[in-house]
């Protein structure tokens, strides 16, 4: 490393940005959730500044008009993302860090660039002879900002077109030129152009937008009233620079699970050779690693659409990669350890995470390798039945099922192929896969909450809702602020109409964090509203959704809120009791149960956690009888605020699918303690008693229990007791005798079932001369005829009685199902005639004739079809043929 650079870790530069822009009026926001909340059009944050799109769209507005962040960022597409380049290339990453400073119309240009400039030169000491930036081809003023205030000469300043200097945020809306700063890696990189592919000198760290202008439909360009500011510079990029590395792989972000790489697989990594099998299978896996455990922390489960396909496609990626190292077993989750040692100080949610990370990864990686051995069986016989066909190639369609199907890998399908001298439709596979990704890619859209544009004018034009529901159910001069119908303020709603409430203070608790909204009603002077749902569909903003009973509703009106009590404390237990089922599951099933999804229902619980079996009744029984104990003893529920940090370091769980502030409410009930914002009761003892139902999967590596609590959860075991009770009734016998009964009634039953086949059969027996047709050829007969409902096995027995009645025989017997609609064949040959005529041979001309198929052994063979109308034919056809 150069001696005039600042030489300083990961973390030490992330804090020094933040704090730098915190000293200059910025107010740091902690970054927030990979999974974008409102926007329908992304599947993962890909910018820093995606948290605060709505605010540059001027939908939203923010206590603060400066602000900074280091925000966690996802691709696995784009410009400079293709995921097949990863561990290919010094700079492309799955998962990455952006900082970032943000003015939402307060200061623009010049101070956005002195900022930068005075951080690089200034903060980390990086020589200003090393530096350059570029701007935007017709924009003068930044030109002379660098030139005229930063000091910087003219030959160090390009100007380049709109390709590479100017943003936009969509085809429409806010947008602007840019400038991007970078730094010289010195002569040893040769002298290429500034921004060419070849370009490995210069190395771009920051882009400073300036969001000036606003695009409308016809590509129109139009100053905006109030210019944003919107920067970003890759933190492991900055990283690569001060610590003097040629790659951001040898940074501390990357390289202590490049170590473990090498560990697990006795190979070592030389980055000296970055194109070497080693190098890049090792920077594969320490990227995908990172970007495994922070997509699962933030609540990305492994699956077949959406996120979930992402990840289990990047995390197939490293497991493969892991095979060009010689690791045959699963080892990813081995490696989530050094992920979050490396980046607790900044995250350190990922520390009460560790065990579920670890868990789904462990299980997601068992399970690919039994898909790699089967889609390798299946490969095979694609490649035999080509050779069948006459073909020397595999076609795009099935190198897709395999990849898409089976996560198989397309260049083991090619080396494969290449061994058995097969070409493959690469060309047909790529085609099938573009297809797959614009499916993909239209599903995405509609996985993300979008916030309508009505709720973010009513956060921005009034004040913030306040919510008093933890303490009291009912507040007598509620005053309304505003009416919606139909996604437009109205102001007023008649009797009959339906329409959106929303009050300065509400008792009226909102859907979130698996709650569902309160009922009640709003009652004013000559008027009645239901309150149907309630929901805050933007932050500080509370909907109460319902139904104009009798009068008419107005704005600015005061209102009695009445939340529904027998319903929310019928809530209030079961969301109580999900927190004790919680804690419950982690004490006797193991760590890593993690919650991944909830419903707490005035009526019932749902509750979806992290486990990779199914419960024993056993598990099931003692998981009851600890929740149950538990509100037997008592204990009070109690309710703190306090810093994030300081919860999760006192040992609270965080739900990973929920969204936290720097302030949270952690609620202690007996052995739970968790990070929730829900409604709960003021003892355990409050819920009363508490039921299981059921307990079923929800898809690999989810399981699901309903329950019931308090209330409910009596009428429950009282129908269960009254059930008993008539059981007992019915079978005579006591409560403890009932199982022994019914055991007895079973084989009572079976036996009775045995008596009534062997009656059946033997009057078969007895008739099967009346039921047989007969043919006399002369040497041998030929018999055939038509039973109903007999199974295989019964037309087996009858078709030997036959052939034993009648000596030298061939006989076919059916058996008619009218209710399912199908029939079943059996043909019978006497073993002196196999010679001659083969049971297996009669099936296969008959059963067709009947729409099916079948054959067998030449003396004895079965089929079967579903045309029972041909039956006469199917006979005419085997008279013909014996």
């Amino acid at each position: 490393m150069e001696d005039s650079l600042k030489s300083l870790t990961s973390n030490e530069i992330r804090e020094s940005f933040l704090r730098y822009f915190e000293e200059k009026g910025h107010t740091r926001v902690k970054s927030a959730s990979i999974i974008p909340e409102t926007d329908p059009t992304l599947l993962f944050v890909n910018a820093g500044m995606v948290p605060f799109k709505n605010v540059f769209l001027g939908l939203e507005k923010k206590p603060y008009k400066r602000a900074t962040s280091c925000q966690k960022v996802f691709r696995v597409s784009g410009k400079h993302n293709d995921l097949d380049n990863v561990g290919y290339t010094p700079r492309h990453h799955t998962f990455f860090e952006m900082l970032g400073n943000f003015s939402f119309g307060d200061y623009f240009k010049k101070e956005a660039i002195e900022f930068a400039w005075e951080y690089l030169t200034d903060v980390l000491k990086i020589p200003e002879e090393k530096l350059l930036v570029s701007v935007f081809e017709e924009d003068d003023q930044a030109y002379e900002i660098w030139n005229k205030v930063i000091g910087l000469p003219e030959e160090k300043i390009y100007r380049l077109g709109a390709e590479d200097n100017f943003w936009s945020m969509g085809e429409t809306g806010p947008c602007g030129p840019s400038s991007e700063i970078y730094y010289d890696r010195g002569e040893k990189f040769g002298n290429p152009e500034l921004g060419s592919p070849e370009d490995n000198r210069y190395l771009e760290i920051w882009n400073l937008v300036f969001m000036q202008y606003n695009r409308d439909e016809t590509g129109k360009l139009t100053p905006l009233p109030h210019p944003n500011i919107d920067t970003g510079m890759g933190l492991e990029r900055i990283a690569s620079v001060l610590q003097g590395v040629s790659s951001n792989y040898e940074t501390d972000l990357f390289l202590p699970v490049i170590r473990f790489a090498e560990d697990i697989s006795g190979k070592e990594y030389n980055p000296a050779e970055p194109q070497s099998r080693e190098t890049v299978a090792m920077r594969v896996i320490a990227d995908h690693l990172r970007a495994i455990t922070f997509l699962i922390s933030d609540g990305v489960l492994p699956g077949n659409e959406g996120r979930g396909y992402v990840l289990r496609r990047i995390l197939r990626r490293a497991l493969r990669y892991g095979k060009e190292l010689g690791i045959e077993r699963p080892f990813l989750f081995e490696g989530v350890d050094v992920v979050v040692e490396m980046m607790k100080e900044p995250y350190p949610e990922l520390v009460g995470n560790r065990g579920f990370i670890k868990g789904i990864v462990k299980a997601e990686e068992e399970r690919f390798i039994k898909t790699l051995r089967r889609g390798m069986d299946i490969l095979y016989e694609i490649i035999e039945k080509a050779k069948k066909e006459g073909r020397h190639h595999i076609t795009g369609k099935e190198v897709f099922t395999l990849y898409d199907t089976y996560g198989f890998p397309v260049d083991l399908v090619e080396d494969i192929a290449r061994d058995n001298n097969f070409g493959v439709d690469i060309a047909e596979y790529y085609k099938l896969l573009e297809e797959q990704r614009e499916r993909a890619r239209a599903s995405w859209k509609s996985q993300a909450k979008e916030v309508k544009k009505i709720y973010l004018e009513a956060k921005n034009n009034i004040p913030e809702n306040q919510f008093v529901g933890y303490e009291k159910l009912e507040v007598e001069d509620s005053k309304i602020l505003e009416i919606i119908k139909d996604e437009t303020f109205v102001e007023v709603l008649h009797e009959g109409e339906t329409g959106e409430i929303i009050l300065d203070i509400t008792p009226f608790y909102p859907e979130k964090g698996g709650q569902v909204g309160d009922k009640g009603v709003l009652e004013g002077e000559g008027f009645l509203f239901e309150v149907l749902d309630t929901q805050s569909p933007v932050e500080g903003i509370i909907v109460h959704k319902g139904k104009v009973i009798y009068g008419s509703i107005h704005k600015g009106k005061t209102v009695h809120a009445k939340v529904d009590k027998e319903k929310r404390y019928s809530t209030m237990r079961h969301h109580t009791a999900t927190h004790l089922l919680h804690a419950a599951l982690r004490n006797i099933l193991g760590d890593h149960v993690k919650q991944a999804g909830s419903l707490v229902h005035p009526d019932y619980l749902r509750f979806d956690f992290t486990h990779f079996e199914g419960l024993s009744e056993e598990e099931i029984k003692r998981i009851e009888e600890v929740v149950n104990e538990e509100i037997m003893k008592n204990e009070p529920v109690i309710c703190k605020e306090m810093p994030i940090d300081e919860a999760l370091k006192s040992g609270a769980i965080a739900i990973f699918e929920e969204k936290y502030g720097d302030v949270v409410r952690v609620i202690s009930a007996g052995i739970s303690t968790e990070l929730c914002g829900g409604t709960h009761v003021s003892r355990t003892g409050d819920i009363g008693y508490f039921k299981i139902i059921s307990e079923t999967a929800v898809s690999s590596g989810t399981r699901r229990i309903e329950a019931v609590a308090g209330k409910k959860a009596v009428e429950k075991a009282l129908k269960e007791h009254f059930l008993v009770k008539e059981i007992m009734k019915s079978l005579t016998a006591k409560e403890d005798q009932i199982l022994d009964k019914i055991e007895t009634l079973k084989l009572k039953v079976k036996e009775l079932e045995r008596e009534l086949e062997s009656i059946k059969k033997k009057a078969i027996v007895e008739r099967i001369t009346d039921i047989l047709k007969v043919v006399d050829k002369g040497e041998y007969k030929v018999a055939y005829g038509k039973v109903e409902n007999l199974a295989p096995n019964e037309l087996r027995d009858l078709a030997d009685v036959a052939r034993a009645k009648l000596g030298k025989s061939v006989v076919l017997l059916a058996s008619v199902d009218k209710e399912k609609g199908k029939v079943n064949l059996i043909a019978a040959v006497s073993k002196d005639l196999t010679d001659r005529v083969k049971a297996g041979e009669i099936i296969k001309q008959v059963a067709p004739v009947l729409g099916g198929k079948g054959g067998g052994r030449p003396d004895m063979a079965q089929g079967g079809g579903t045309e029972i109308s041909k039956l006469e034919e199917a006979f005419k056809k085997f008279t013909e043929i014996v």
